[in-house]
């Protein structure tokens, strides 16, 4: 048996901000059900003893994720982190980790965080100009909350990475955006292609025309490269997994290797889904209360409709020579929504030997 990484919406869909591109509300907005509430503790329960079950003394992913997946409240946490020790007789490597927009993080939920081990993905988006489609219910910039959170996880020594949502505003701005998170001493970087609702084509400054995102891959790789050769090195998470793939290392990231992989998503309910981007009617696997284990979940016919899904290669990709680092554009969805070939093209031919420089890293991280 694998790693099994599980990604949990405790709070569903409820946020307590109104970004301006939030994926998971247009997701949750087309189902039969937007919000399934706050996870109960039976069905937090029952999620963890099947998951450890199949897991098989295996190591064991819990991402928490939203909506907002703080307003669960700390009890919860406190419960899901003492269960999981109860529950895992057989051993298993827990890995806890949470993705929040910052603006409810306490001493109290920072030291939590650091007592337990979690790695805390904060999302802000750049500088305040960057920052201005995470907003409050007043339609406020949340910029300065998210910097009070990350003082708060550093005080306290809690593990934390930058979650950028990548906007054609941000694309723009690499150059400023990249030397913000450099001045405020931000180490660990993920920059996330804001995608448009399925069906929309609408283009807005959310969206990444081919021009702009070959202009971040370019400019921010080149930073890349240089704070590596300097020996002050940013983690960029796509970069990184790039370099692995130029390396013929394994990639860690979910969509990098060309097809999907196994990424269960449990809902406030406990229904579990194949994939974040498709919490849909359509792709619902099964609920974990009522599912006898885990496994009958995990190797269902959907489930395994939704891996084949992902296979096929486009004939275009098949004959490119980028096609063993691009891998036909990566994750399913964000091709789904938009073609960025021209965009990969022109950033491997511009950057393709600067990754030379990562020869010696060869079987390691950069």
């Amino acid at each position: 048996m694998p790693p099994l990484s599980i990604m949990i919406k405790p709070a569903s869909s409820l946020c307590n901000l109104r970004c301006r591109y939030c994926f998971y509300h247009d997701v949750s907005n087309i189902r039969s059900v937007a919000s399934f509430g706050v996870m109960s503790k039976r069905t937090a329960g029952s999620l963890i003893k099947k998951a450890l079950d199949f897991a098989a003394g295996e190591s064991v992913a819990f991402a928490f994720q939203g909506g907002e997946p703080t307003l669960a409240g700390l009890d919860f946490y406190r419960f899901f982190t003492e269960k999981v020790k109860e529950e895992n007789t057989l051993g298993s490597k827990i890995y806890f980790s949470i993705q929040t927009n910052g603006t409810t993080i306490t001493d109290e939920w920072a030291k939590f965080f650091a007592e337990n081990g979690f790695l805390v993905g904060l999302s802000l988006d750049g500088d305040f100009e960057g920052n201005k489609f995470r907003v409050d219910l007043g339609g406020q910039n949340t910029f300065y909350k998210i910097l009070s959170a990350a003082d708060k996880l550093g005080r306290f020594g809690a593990e934390f990475n930058i979650l950028t949502v990548l906007t054609g505003n941000c694309a723009d701005r690499i150059d400023e955006i990249y030397s913000f998170f450099k001045s405020r001493g931000f180490k660990y970087i993920q920059f996330i292609p804001c995608l448009r609702p399925f069906g929309d084509n609408s283009e807005s400054e959310l969206y990444m025309t081919n021009e702009q995102y070959a202009k971040f891959l370019i400019h921010a790789f080149n930073r890349y490269v240089k704070d590596y050769v300097r020996g002050q090195y940013t983690s960029v998470r796509y970069f990184d997994n790039l370099v692995h793939l130029y390396l013929g290392n394994p990639t860690e990231q979910c969509g990098m290797c060309g097809h999907c992989t196994h990424q269960f998503v449990a809902e406030g309910n406990g229904n579990i889904y194949p994939c974040d981007f498709y919490c849909t009617d359509e792709w619902l696997l099964g609920n974990i209360n009522d599912a006898p284990t885990f496994e009958s979940l995990a190797k269902c016919g959907r489930a395994t409709e939704f891996l084949k899904e992902s296979l096929a290669v486009p004939d275009k990709c098949q004959k490119c020579r980028y096609y063993p680092l691009c891998r036909a554009g990566g994750c399913k969805r964000t091709r789904a929504d938009r073609d960025y070939c021209e965009a990969y093209r022109k950033f491997f031919s511009s950057c393709l030997p600067l990754f030379r420089v990562f020869i010696n890293e060869k079987k390691q991280r950069p």
